[in-house]
């Protein structure tokens, strides 16, 4: 049951994620800062909320020294991530956004061996050296390298790496992290209205209700996730993550319509092949980290017989 909950609680928030790109475009003609100040100020109030009814506000004040800068930390990349992927979204470039979203797994590898030292074996290398590959094809066909994945893909891979340190409840970390980029972006927003530039109230109360909107959209699926975090195995969740740049990847393609070249079919054929060998990989150390031990659970009824 908890594992079928899980399920449920980590293909929901995937597949919400996958899904957003047909919300932010709902948000114009709010620019993409306005609306990741929106999407931070009303996640911040939600995520408050979730905290008061979970009677975890007394957490905030247990936070380490440590705590609080590594949430600083997190809480910058994850308002770079956010404000990278809006304005791929409203600017028609939701393909760049999944090719992000797709590189993410490899370069939290990348990430473990040059940070935090960790040993690779030859399928993570081999996984690792087609993504580079990948990358150059896919800056040839471009011209330049393809900035926006780049941007998500790090940015998102570091945040999951100071996230892993983080002694907190994900539920306290989270609303941390919106508390603290709080201030800039009511600043922000203020200073909108004094130069009459908003669009927060200046185009129906529909658009008004939808920038409300975006704090739960933000907020709700990251409670999935954490959720789900705490009742499946990661090699689950991995396998469940490639939903959401799945998903983002065929908006763009067959409801955003954007270009598809031959050169960027066969540079993501080759992330999906270094996936692929990355998950593989996985799947067989799984597997023999699990025989051992049901050797060891037989031995014992053999000898007693």
């Amino acid at each position: 049951m908890n594992d079928r909950r899980g399920l449920l609680y980590g293909a929901g928030a995937y597949i919400w994620w996958g899904l957003c790109p047909g919300f932010f475009v709902l948000l114009l003609p709010a620019g993409s800062l306005e609306i990741l100040a929106h999407r931070v100020v009303w996640s911040a109030v939600l995520l408050l909320l979730v905290l008061a009814v979970a009677r975890r506000l007394a957490d905030l004040r247990r936070l380490t020294r440590r705590a609080w800068l590594q949430l600083l930390a997190a809480s910058v990349l994850i308002t770079i991530n956010w404000g990278t992927y809006i304005f791929a979204v409203t600017h028609g470039h939701v393909v760049d956004a999944a090719l992000g979203y797709f590189i993410n797994p490899l370069v939290s590898v990348a990430l473990g061996v040059l940070v935090l030292r960790e040993r690779i074996g030859r399928w993570q290398a081999a996984a690792l050296g087609i993504a580079v590959v990948a990358v150059v094809v896919l800056t040839a066909e471009v011209g330049q390298p393809p900035y926006i994945a780049v941007v998500l893909a790090i940015s998102f891979g570091v945040y999951g790496l100071v996230k892993k340190v983080v002694d907190a409840d994900p539920r306290v970390s989270v609303a941390v992290e919106t508390l603290l980029a709080l201030p800039l972006a009511v600043g922000y927003l203020i200073a909108l209205e004094a130069l009459h530039q908003a669009n927060f109230l200046n185009h129906g109360t529909g658009h008004v209700l939808l920038l409300l909107l975006a704090g739960p959209v933000t907020a709700i699926p990251l409670l999935l996730f954490a959720s789900a975090a705490q009742r499946l195995p990661l090699v689950t969740l991995g396998l469940l993550f490639y939903l959401n740049p799945g998903l983002q990847m065929a908006w763009g393609v067959f409801v955003g319509h954007e270009p598809m070249p031959v050169g960027r079919w066969i540079g993501f054929a080759l992330i999906w092949l270094a996936l692929a060998v990355l998950t593989l990989g996985t799947l067989r150390r799984k597997t023999r980290e699990v025989v051992p031990e049901s050797v060891d659970l037989v031995e014992p009824e053999s000898s007693s017989r």
